[in-house]
């Protein structure tokens, strides 16, 4: 997959409004894009991926107790992902409620989840055991959320309501109408600022602390064409344009970054065109569960925010060796510096990722994503011809 062949990205760093101003990419459409885009001396400095500076030396710097504790931002984000266990499960890894128990403690704005809150799509649960897993979720998640007095947001993964369809017809029914019944119920609960709710929870837009969030249903590998319509509609109207910041919530990623996630079905089909949506009305950042594995990248001037699970099932990132592991993210948001940080806890150890130990770039089936620190002449000429290798799981 040589560079000017295929997609490539130069992360350029996080630059509010959309992605940073500078950032370009490069695919067989776009022969013409300069290379002196890419550079390091095109990249807003004061953008970062990960802490700098000890907690001791931050003026508010909250943490739960025995964790690093990042400075935080003028908008503070905590990002969960893939909570659930197996198949009917009502119960939740420690980890998963360990973790929502010390949200608090972070003292974010708002929570959000990137879906598989319930550990559905399988057509042997009955409705009365997919409405015990929304109970469930209900007792163990989203109860202690809404008694801390912090706003809910989330997309619908696989596992919650799959839009999985064979033949026109959706294929987990149940699933469906059992997530729309429980969160009819608790639409007030999430304690949002609607802007467009008729699709909720499926689909839906709010606006939070001058920030316009959009959440479209990517529980299979098809965002359904009127929900694109809708999307760019909504991206595109005041209420998104006058916000500080845009970001975009859905399931599954536009493009492959985990092993055994990297067959079709488990990233977006229309992945290039949804791209270019995005980045037409500036989305900052498209963030993304379903691939267990936490990677922070970009593709053109998007980034792409991976979550890791912090339920059953992490996975380790493509052509990655290392054991896979829980993640919860901590986002912090700087509006003066235009600048946002994340902090990635390893839920097991209770440690920061390492982002030094992350992969430099994830060579995909269809693209090819840059870590966030990783810039073109930082790339050796074995990097820039590196090519895909499938998975075998």
């Amino acid at each position: 997959m040589p560079l000017n062949r295929r997609r490539f990205v130069i992360l350029s760093g996080l630059a509010l409004g959309g992605a940073a101003a500078t950032a370009t990419s490069c695919s067989p459409s776009t022969p013409q894009a300069n290379a002196s885009d890419y550079s390091k001396s095109s990249a807003n400095p004061t953008a970062s991926t990960q802490p700098s500076s000890p907690a001791s030396s931050l003026p508010h710097a909250p943490a739960p107790a025995g964790l690093y504790a990042p400075q935080r931002g003028d908008i503070r984000l905590a990002v969960i992902s893939d909570l659930n266990s197996a198949y009917g499960s009502t119960d939740y890894r420690s980890e998963v409620t360990e973790g929502i128990a010390m949200l608090p403690d972070w003292q974010p704005d708002m929570v959000l989840c990137a879906g598989d809150m319930v550990a559905g799509q399988s057509l042997d649960l009955s409705a009365s055991e997919i409405e015990a897993m929304w109970a469930a979720f209900d007792d163990q998640i989203l109860s202690p959320i809404r008694a801390a007095g912090l706003p809910f947001a989330m997309t619908i993964g696989n596992h919650d309501a799959s839009s999985y369809q064979r033949n026109g017809e959706f294929i987990y029914v149940l699933d469906r109408q059992e997530t729309q019944k429980y969160w009819s119920g608790h639409q007030s609960d999430t304690d949002l600022t609607f802007v467009e709710a008729s699709g909720f929870p499926f689909y839906y837009s709010f606006k939070q602390n001058d920030i316009f969030y959009l959440a479209w249903d990517a529980s299979s590998a098809n965002v359904p064409v009127e929900q694109v319509a809708w999307a760019d509609r909504a991206l595109s109207s005041p209420e998104a344009q006058s916000a500080r910041l845009r970001i975009v919530m859905g399931h599954l990623p536009l493009y492959a970054v985990s092993q055994g996630r990297d067959r079709p079905g488990e990233y977006l089909n229309q992945a290039d065109e949804l791209q270019r949506l995005l980045e037409r009305h500036n989305v900052h950042t498209y963030i993304t569960g379903h691939h267990h594995a936490y990677f922070p990248g970009k593709s053109g001037q998007l980034n792409l925010l991976h979550c890791g699970a912090l339920g059953s099932g992490p996975r380790s990132l493509l052509t990655a060796n290392t054991a896979p592991y829980q993640t919860l993210t901590i986002m912090d948001i700087f509006l003066e510096a235009a600048s946002v940080v994340y902090t990635t806890y390893n839920m097991n150890t209770q440690e920061v990722v390492n982002l030094q130990q992350l992969p430099r770039q994830i060579v995909g089936p269809t693209s090819r994503e840059l870590r966030q620190d990783v810039y073109l002449e930082d790339l050796t000429p074995a990097e820039q011809s590196q090519q895909y290798v499938p998975t075998e799981t």
